[in-house]
């Protein structure tokens, strides 16, 4: 039988290609709601879902929830940005600059670099979303500065939720996030576009994003940053663009070509390198509230 972090990779992949897929509902989605209108809808359905069944009971879970909130609602709201001024291709690839730099930050908040198998497997799985994503041009615009700030607060997210994700059940902390994404995009919303009202034909893409995406995918995510630490999490996460590649494929009859493929082998050999190598500076911190046996059990929903 698989061990619990062998079991945390496996879960974490399949958030990743629940990440990937979503891009094919988006696609057509945002043709009836504006990006940020959209991100706060479908992320406060998927957190009403989650505060529903568990929530934060203390001030530091609370806390911890609205911080890694913020660094994800950052994120989302900065390639939005991006995308209004650069390509989609360059989005892609600049968002995965998050690969090289998680473990870039995790090192610097220990104190000590990077081992070579991290920082080379993060250079090789670049490589491979570099090939997936990258067209014939890449021209530097103001929206891949946006965008290089997004990846930065996806690294912070995924850096942050490593030092904070063990030491309080997984359901409650999600839901807290989601609920801060969810309610600063549409604010934001209101702010900048045309804030609107999702009507009946919205109700599929909203509900599947929300529910599977925002609540599911980021629920693995957290929980397998209870046991895995930032390094190994970005580098599985970059399955994303070759899952986002392969629904394409199916659903839109999309063809990755050669370089697509290339590329979505470079991210799987990253993906190795990194796990096969990842030594002390991907470890968990220590200290702080103690992390339940079983962070799905009702002790484990109760304690907060």
């Amino acid at each position: 039988m698989p061990g619990r972090t062998t079991l945390a990779a496996i879960a974490l992949a399949f958030a990743a290609f629940l990440f990937g897929a979503t891009f094919v509902v988006v696609k057509d989605a945002l043709d009836l709601l504006p990006p940020l209108g959209f991100v706060g809808w479908r992320f406060m359905i998927g957190a009403a879902v989650l505060l529903a069944i568990s929530r934060p009971r203390s001030r530091p879970a609370l806390i911890a929830g609205t911080v890694a909130g913020l660094w994800l609602f950052a994120g989302y709201a900065c390639q939005t940005k991006g995308l209004v001024t650069t390509s989609a291709s360059n989005s892609g690839l600049v968002t995965g600059l998050y690969v090289v730099f998680t473990p870039v930050f995790a090192s610097m908040l220990r104190r000590r670099a990077p081992r070579p198998a991290v920082f080379g497997g993060a250079i090789i799985a670049f490589a491979g979303l570099a090939a997936l994503t990258l067209s014939d041009g890449f021209a530097l615009r103001s929206g891949d500065l946006w965008t290089v700030a997004c990846a930065v607060a996806f690294a912070g997210h995924i850096v942050y939720l490593a030092r904070v994700a063990h030491r309080f059940p997984v359901i409650a902390l999600t839901g807290v996030q989601l609920a801060v994404t969810g309610v600063l995009g549409l604010v934001f919303s209101a702010l900048f576009e045309d804030f609107t009202v999702p009507g009946a034909d919205m109700a599929l893409p909203l509900l599947g994003t929300g529910l599977f995406i925002s609540a599911g995918a980021f629920l693995l995510q957290v929980w397998s940053q209870t046991l895995l630490g930032p390094s190994r999490t970005a580098l599985i996460l970059a399955l994303e663009p070759a899952f986002a590649a392969l629904t394409g494929a199916i659903v839109l009859d999309e063809r990755l070509g050669w370089r697509g493929l290339i590329g979505a082998a470079l991210i799987l050999v990253g993906i190795y390198v990194v796990i096969a190598g990842t030594g002390p500076e991907d470890e968990l911190p220590s200290g702080g509230t103690e992390l339940p046996e079983e962070p799905w059990s009702a002790r484990g929903l109760a304690d907060i």
